[in-house]
């Protein structure tokens, strides 16, 4: 599969983060960030660029604030074309306190909204455009927002805002092949001069067919996390998404050599991937918080109980 308008966003580090409160050290950031340069990658998230004045730095890690000269010391010494992204939600930064694009590091910011809080979303992301970097808008939780409210947000999103990229995002992991060809073919329809992205969780184990099933219906930015680490059941695996697309500029054997060196040791200190109360919170199209509190407790092998608790069924 190779298309040259294609665009991969490896966000290891800031979906990653949200397992271990983005306290992911120095080290394991640059080493990441050495093997996603040398395999080709776009685009490398590190995290958020959250207030520290909503947020304490005594209980998060660097990559919650993304401050620009912890950045640069991450990436200090690296040859490298890929470019340095991090994600903002809607009310969690003071936008005054981002730099203008020429004197940080990073090349883009991504912001974070669900279809209620779009205009919020616009008025921040052309906030960051009149300051020279690349903006997205990522539309958060789009499986339970699909009506006209969704197609009024798109309309506004083409009309009002200066981003080069709209998002799709299955925050619950609970979309399958056809609402992911709809919405893409939506987004389309409707945001027609901007680029289409889209960033799968894999809940029910079908974050890489989604993102093939985008990519099929023309959406050009895709997003992928090495060994498929992310919140929860986490993401779509980065290296099944570039032996995928056979783009000659990737290099699967960095990541492959990151997966061995660094992520198998870190799968044993902390969880993600399939397992059955993220599958279950995918089917019922739930976020994931009440299955990853049932991981932290005594019963975190009661399937049938927590299936339960998310369907009301009565079940005997």
């Amino acid at each position: 599969m190779y298309r040259e308008q294609i665009k991969v966003l490896d966000c290891t580090i800031r979906d990653g983060g949200l397992i271990n409160n983005h306290d992911f050290d120095r080290e394991f950031v640059r080493e990441t960030y050495k093997a996603i340069s040398a395999a080709g990658v776009d685009y490398m998230e590190l995290g958020y660029k959250n207030s520290k004045e909503l947020f304490s730095s005594k209980e998060y890690g660097l990559w919650k604030f993304c401050d620009d000269e912890e950045i640069k010391q991450v990436i200090d010494g690296i040859e490298s074309r890929t470019k340095i992204s991090v994600m903002v939600d809607v009310g969690r930064v003071n936008i005054e306190d981002v730099k203008p694009k020429a004197e940080s590091p990073v090349d883009m910011i991504r912001t974070a909204a669900y279809v209620k809080d779009i205009d919020k979303a616009i008025y921040m992301a052309n906030h960051f455009a009149d300051k020279g970097y690349e903006t997205t808008i990522n539309i958060m939780a789009i499986s339970r927002d699909q009506g006209t409210e969704l197609e009024e947000a798109l309309h506004q999103i083409e009309e009002e805002s200066k981003i080069n990229v709209l998002y799709i995002v299955d925050s619950f992991g609970a979309l399958y092949q056809e609402p992911v060809e709809h919405l893409v073919k939506l987004s389309r329809s409707i945001v027609k001069t901007k680029e289409i992205g889209f960033h799968g969780h894999n809940h029910q184990q079908l974050a890489f067919g989604n993102t093939i099933e985008a990519i099929i219906h023309n959406a050009n930015y895709l997003d992928g996390t090495v060994y498929g680490i992310g919140r929860a059941a986490g993401n779509c695996p980065l290296e099944l998404l570039i032996g995928f697309l056979k783009n000659p500029k990737f290099d699967i054997r960095p990541v492959l050599d990151l997966i061995s060196q660094e992520f198998i040791p870190l799968r044993t200190k902390i969880e993600w991937g399939y397992i059955i109360p993220y599958a279950i919170a995918g089917m019922m199209n739930e976020h994931p918080k009440a299955a990853m509190a049932l991981r932290k407790s005594s019963k975190k092998e009661n399937y049938r109980e927590f299936y339960e608790s998310l369907a009301d069924t009565g079940l005997d």
